[in-house]
């Protein structure tokens, strides 16, 4: 490795911009280590949501997601981030080491993706259209960094077999009782430090007017959004080759990607798993996509028409909760 040592508070700042990446219910199941010149990123195991994500893919696709918001961090502070993924050491959770070197100059989208972490938002209510897709959609394309994801966009002819394989989801889980706990759990109606708030969830009626998402424990609060019926955004299908952990980790990083992208562009996102955790629904947008690839995670793209209406900021851990120093 280099011999390039970053100052602790720039790596600090990093990670704790870093941790604002999406997870599975704002599980956040990762963990960092500072050793030297490196820092380490770990799956963080006693944070998988077992009943939902019995192998632990999603907890690694949350992984792959902050490890690249934590790339960005670094390059809007003027680091390069070179990232050696599964290093191979006695540790089965190190998923990554990180090291540096110092970049000629900071561009004005390396600052911009930076400034958009915060700003991003999982949002469930309805979007309008986005506008001017057909200019944004090959930028989306471009923010695939990796041989192994790829990025399709479903017609809007589509729309009723994804509804369908949704809809599928929800019945065949509907008896499963740890599902449904641990989904309570994750949803408690308390602002906390964990977990997803109420005010981020979606009423019976918002609820109505999106065709595709996760069915959470409905809040009771002022309808949102009234001027949009119905759900007209985009969906975004990220899918790999194969179904292993290295897989799911750089899925993760192209999801920061497109999330950020989406930002920057100052449109609306929503991130949807639910649909890829069971093998039947997961088959059946692999056919949508025409693709023989396995389908990881589903976005939503869209248009938020009022500021006013963008859910909270989700909590997060507290930053001694997630990093430890070894210098």
């Amino acid at each position: 490795m280099p011999d390039t040592l970053v100052e602790l508070e720039v790596i600090k700042r990093a990670v704790r911009l870093a941790c604002r990446a999406p997870s599975l219910h704002n599980s956040q199941p990762w963990r960092w280590a500072v050793d030297g010149n490196a820092v380490h990123l770990y799956l963080d195991r006693n944070r998988i949501l077992h009943a939902t994500d019995r192998a632990g893919r999603e907890a690694i696709i949350s992984c792959g997601a902050v490890l690249d918001h934590f790339r960005v961090a670094m390059a809007a502070a003027g680091w390069t981030a070179n990232i050696d993924r599964f290093p191979g050491t006695n540790e089965p959770d190190h998923l990554a080491s990180i090291d540096f070197a110092p970049t000629d100059s900071v561009t004005d989208a390396d600052r911009q993706r930076a400034q958009a972490i915060p700003l991003r938002r999982t949002d469930r209510l309805p979007f309008a259209p986005p506008t001017e897709w057909a200019s944004f959609e090959p930028q989306l394309h471009n923010a695939v960094h990796s041989d192994a994801v790829r990025l399709d966009v479903l017609s809007d002819d589509a729309r009723g077999d994804l509804k369908e394989a949704s809809m599928l989801t929800e019945s065949l889980r509907l008896y499963d009782s740890s599902y449904h706990t641990e989904l309570g759990w994750w949803t408690a109606p308390y602002e906390a430090s964990e977990g997803i708030p109420y005010g981020s969830l979606v009423s019976e009626d918002e609820r109505e007017r999106v065709d595709v998402g996760r069915t959470f424990p409905a809040p009771r609060h002022q309808e949102r959004r009234p001027d949009v019926p119905t759900d007209y955004s985009k969906i975004v299908v990220l899918s790999t080759y194969g179904d292993s952990h290295e897989d799911a980790l750089r899925c993760g990083e192209v999801l920061s990607s497109v999330l950020l992208e989406c930002t920057v562009a100052g449109l609306a996102t929503c991130t949807l798993t639910h649909i890829t955790e069971l093998a039947a629904s997961r088959h059946i947008i692999a056919l949508l996509i025409e693709q023989d690839s396995t389908p990881q995670v589903v976005v939503r793209v869209g248009v938020a028409p009022s500021t006013a209406d963008m859910p909270p900021a989700t909590p997060r851990r507290p930053l001694e909760d997630v990093l430890r120093v070894r210098r």
